[in-house]
């Protein structure tokens, strides 16, 4: 693994207290760094956070992004911003459009204002592979995108205009991370718009059976969540002209089909003395907006940020149950 981290800076995380927020947080404070955490606490959790509450290092400020007085606040002498804050979901997205554009588009324009106006040195958000849309091609590179195929993935390609306008007219530095089904530790298995990984293993591990949307033949780039602590941190240090103000792909660069991963899941279950054999998969209908295959080229992240994967596909799965075995209720 690349080893330049974040050390002895003022980070402000976004959406601190989810699944991707809060696991940045862990690290980044292992690291001397002193961190602001913004959250308002509608998708994330306080017990990804509370750990940190009483330390010295670390400031929680419930807040929404929709508000730019508290994005003005959040942003105070800040060196770093990783803004993971949104609202996630394709489902969710064509919902309620309406919401998921004024959290994921007005907020994050609240957030380049913010950090405009605040001075910060590195703004690195977490953009989406949904922007790839109906491009057939795999795997998927960072210059060529499809048509968008939900209102989430509008406003994932609405981040990635706007950085690159405020980059271009008022000088600061952006970096965007497609993150390709990031998955792992502190993924919420709950809700009805849940990840299907977290969801998986709450299902079987409760002796029910998961339904795939399709015909378990949609594919996904998997990426464990380490990998995406180490891009971040690889992107918000990164001084190469040539990788600022770019877009890069988060992903392992392999891909696995729904099937195979309810497969894993109870192999790696099996491995840990819990039988699912009798567990089998529902196929239901397919969902709006979904993407049929997903495939990562991590060529120009590797190249540009020094981006190796840590963990692949199957451990990730082992030390995501690890979690769930020992830390789930």
């Amino acid at each position: 693994m690349n080893q330049r981290i974040i050390e002895n800076k003022k980070v402000l995380v976004t959406g601190g207290a989810g699944f991707i927020g809060s696991n940045l947080i862990d690290v980044l404070i292992k690291q001397n760094n002193k961190i602001v955490c913004l959250d308002n606490l509608s998708t994330g959790h306080i017990k990804n956070i509370e750990k940190h509450l009483d330390n010295p290092n670390f400031k929680f400020l419930e807040g929404d992004i929709r508000d730019l007085e508290i994005c003005l606040k959040a942003c105070d002498e800040v060196e770093i911003v990783l803004h993971q804050a949104a609202l996630g979901s394709v489902p969710r997205s064509i919902n309620n459009p309406i919401l998921t554009n004024e959290v994921n588009i007005s907020g994050f324009l609240n957030m380049l204002w913010a950090v405009k106006e605040k001075k910060v040195k590195r703004f690195v958000y977490a953009a989406s592979s949904s922007t790839y849309g109906d491009h057939p091609g795999l795997p998927k590179k960072e210059e060529t995108i499809g048509n968008p195929l939900s209102p989430y993935a509008v406003t994932k390609y609405v981040n990635e205009l706007y950085a690159k306008v405020f980059s271009n007219t008022y000088g600061i530095e952006t970096i965007g991370l497609r993150y390709f089904n990031v998955f792992g530790p502190k993924q919420d298995p709950n809700g009805a718009y849940a990840a299907v990984i977290p969801k998986f293993i709450n299902l079987l591990l409760k002796g029910e059976s998961p339904t795939i949307n399709g015909d378990g033949q949609h594919s996904r780039d998997f990426t464990y969540i380490d990998n995406v602590v180490q891009i971040n941190q690889l992107a918000a240090l990164i001084n190469d002209p040539k990788a600022i103000n770019e877009v890069f792909n988060v992903a392992c660069g392999e891909n696995t089909n729904l099937t195979e991963l309810v497969d894993s899941i109870k192999e790696g279950l099996k491995n840990k003395g819990i039988s699912t054999e009798s567990l089998n998969i529902n196929y239901g209908p397919e969902r709006k907006g979904d993407v049929k295959h997903s495939l990562a080229s991590i060529d120009k992240a590797n190249k540009l940020l020094g981006y190796k994967p840590s963990v692949k596909f199957k451990e990730g799965i082992g030390l995501t149950l690890n979690h769930f075995l020992n830390n789930e209720k």
